[in-house]
């Protein structure tokens, strides 16, 4: 996940920090040289950098940090504060047009991910209550049309297109009118990838934007490409004007240099983040929810947004009820942890909680993995195996283990830890009240 290696670094720098007690000036300078060269090797710019460092340390020198009590918290919340700074300060909203419809112009490089955002960016408009189209305007990359259509078709997303033979100018007009004609109050314009260096293709998106005055013309900048993301967004901001950036791949990027210095270098806000490659992984993009998650404090809130964009508050009510009557069954383990796993992989989630830094979460990514065989293993049983396991003698399990690709072993330590679980709730739900035994919640890292 992104900012991993900063990440790690910055918490074990300021664990240190905190250990020594009462802070001296010395132990400061040395803690920012350790925070530089950790933004170095999460290939921050190094003006950035330079500025970020000075910035820290004076506030951290010059105030009163090191005669107060808690001085180390003080110098991580300045950190955490200048972090977020950073990264923008606060969530950067798209913004509407008063007459529809408004038009959204999607750039970027070849393979950055402009197709894949632009259904993505649909059906985000779409969940805040918009009615989006997107329209295909790549006429150069082989297939490019048929991808978004495919892409869009699966979210239930209109496309506008108009083939490969015109130009992608006119069929932006047409989408545009098409778009006021069938009352569609947003159009997603999906424009071909071009080199910033190409003056023919940065004309077209300069003869595009003066024919559609799209309301924002959004950068798509793929985060693995570090300071040359940089450089793209600002040569396009130089060549044509952008409004904002959508960070892709950024699942995949540990360093996280880009995002931390396109802000700054750019003076253009990151709108999303792209944290996977399914068309609802793609999220709003909230400088000091970042920052935090990046110094190990968490980010409860946007667990907390998931969580309620997911979940079924009645059925949780009805889960909760089960629980406590110890009727909690495989079949309802298994549906609560498909809602779970539509959040997010569990790494991801886990990273979302105050304290659980990289150390304590360790190396999950196995865990969905590991799913997919829980699941194949209750999907082998009857149903009323998966309401009474205990009745799974010896004969049974082996069914199950053949009928799932898994082992007895496997079997039985599902039902254990299943069984566990169970006792964990009662525990926590009956008279053992919050001081009740949680021996199971280290076995089962899914709940």
């Amino acid at each position: 996940m992104a900012f991993d290696a900063l990440s790690e670094k910055l918490q074990a720098i300021f664990k240190k920090l905190g250990g020594k007690g009462r802070l001296t000036e010395k132990d400061v300078n040395e803690a920012m040289r350790e925070v530089k060269m950790a933004l170095y090797e999460a290939d921050v710019n190094f003006k950035i950098v330079k500025d970020f460092i000075k910035t820290v340390t004076e506030k951290a020198i010059g105030g009163n940090v090191l005669e107060s009590i808690n001085h180390s918290a003080q110098v991580i919340k300045i950190v955490n504060d200048e972090l977020a700074a950073l990264l923008g300060s606060s969530q950067s909203k798209l913004t509407f047009s008063t007459r529809p419809p408004t038009v959204y112009m999607i750039v970027g490089l070849n393979g950055a991910g402009k197709t894949s955002t632009s259904g993505k960016l649909g059906l985000s408009l779409r969940k805040q209550g918009r009615n989006p189209i997107i329209a295909a305007c790549d006429v150069y990359r082989p297939a490019a049309i048929k991808q978004l259509q495919v892409l869009c078709a699966s979210a239930g997303l209109p496309v506008f297109e108009m083939g490969d033979k015109k130009s992608p100018v006119e069929i932006a007009k047409k989408a545009v009118a098409h778009a006021t004609d069938k009352h569609y109050d947003t159009v997603v314009l999906d424009t071909a990838g071009r080199l910033h260096v190409n003056d023919e293709l940065m004309q077209e998106l300069t003869d595009m934007k003066k024919q559609v005055k799209p309301q924002e013309i959004i950068l798509v900048l793929d985060s693995l490409t570090g300071q040359d993301a940089v450089a793209v967004a600002s040569s396009f901001n130089d060549r044509i004007g952008i409004d904002g950036v959508i960070l892709t791949k950024l699942d995949s990027d540990t360093r996280g240099g880009a995002a931390l210095s396109v802000r700054s270098v750019t003076g253009k806000p990151i709108k999303y983040i792209a944290t996977g490659e399914k068309i609802a992984d793609l999220e709003p993009f909230f400088p000091d929810r970042m920052a935090s998650r990046i110094l190990g404090m968490g980010d409860v809130v946007s667990l907390v947004e998931k969580a309620q964009q997911t979940f079924d508050e009645k059925q949780a009510i009805e889960m909760e009820q089960k629980l406590r009557k110890n009727e909690f069954t495989l079949e309802d383990f298994q549906s609560q942890m498909k809602q779970v796993l539509k959040m997010g992989s569990m790494k991801s989630l886990l990273g979302m909680i105050p304290g659980m830094n990289n150390a304590q979460i360790g190396d999950l990514d196995g865990i969905d993995t590991a799913y997919k065989g829980i699941e194949a293993i209750i999907n082998s049983m009857t149903p009323q195996e998966r309401k009474n396991p205990q009745i799974l003698n010896s004969s049974r399990k082996k069914r199950v283990a053949k009928g799932s690709g898994t082992s007895i072993q496997q079997v039985n330590q599902l039902i254990k830890q299943f069984d566990e679980m169970k006792k964990m709730f009662r525990d926590l739900t009956g008279s053992g009240g919050a001081g009740g035994k949680r021996k199971g919640m280290g076995k089962f890292p899914f709940m």
